[in-house]
């Protein structure tokens, strides 16, 4: 037997346990049921990955709903995307921009309140397959909303309801009842190098 045919035997052989060993740790996972997702973190990409995730579930045909907490009148491209969907896509913009835009606290509250009430209505609706809750950390962050009231929200969803809620600076509270919590760690980013966000990339 040659080097090659010898390092394909081992190969194969490794692969052939490393089967087995995955076959017997599905054999002990259960069926999935609704999830909560959290994405938070100091790096890009939180919303961009909920988004991804919604893309997903239009590939199969689901229904999906859109909370955006904070991002307002601005114009985004998975929001000028997804409205091609209206069946199948609920896009509700419900924030008025950026904190530091609307420096009006008692408005930024009204309207965090605003989109917890449409929130809740899609969570609750058998429709919809899965909900994003864009930038709902930062509205806990600055307190606009109830972190024990929005805890007790998300607990109460239906079994089959997948939710995703995104931003940075996610409560202690909110992730203590996550079922999957992914951390976005800057490593470098091109606003720190003197580049404004660009178009299809950042927005």
């Amino acid at each position: 037997m040659s080097d090659s045919d010898d390092q394909n035997a081992r190969h194969a052989e490794a692969m052939h346990a490393l089967k087995a060993e995955r076959d017997a740790m599905m054999a002990e996972k259960r069926e999935g049921q609704g999830l909560l997702l959290v994405h938070t973190g100091a790096g890009k990409g939180k919303s961009t990955s909920a988004f991804g995730m919604v893309a997903r579930s239009l590939g199969w045909g689901y229904k999906v709903g859109v909370v955006q907490y904070i991002k307002g009148k601005w114009i985004t491209g998975e929001r000028q995307f997804f409205k091609k969907f209206p069946d199948q896509v609920r896009y509700a913009v419900m924030g008025e921009g950026f904190t530091w835009d609307v420096a009006d606290r008692e408005r930024d509250i009204a309207a965090a309140r605003a989109a917890w009430a449409v929130s809740l209505e899609m969570i609750a609706d058998p429709t919809l397959h899965l909900v994003v809750l864009d930038e709902l950390n930062i509205a806990l962050r600055y307190d606009y909303l109830d972190v024990d009231e929005v805890v007790e929200g998300l607990k109460a969803r239906p079994i089959d309801k997948h939710v995703c809620v995104t931003g940075r600076d996610a409560k202690p509270e909110l992730l203590a009842i996550a079922d999957l919590i992914t951390e976005f760690a800057e490593v470098r980013h091109p606003f720190k190098q003197g580049f404004k966000a660009q178009r299809g990339i950042d927005f």
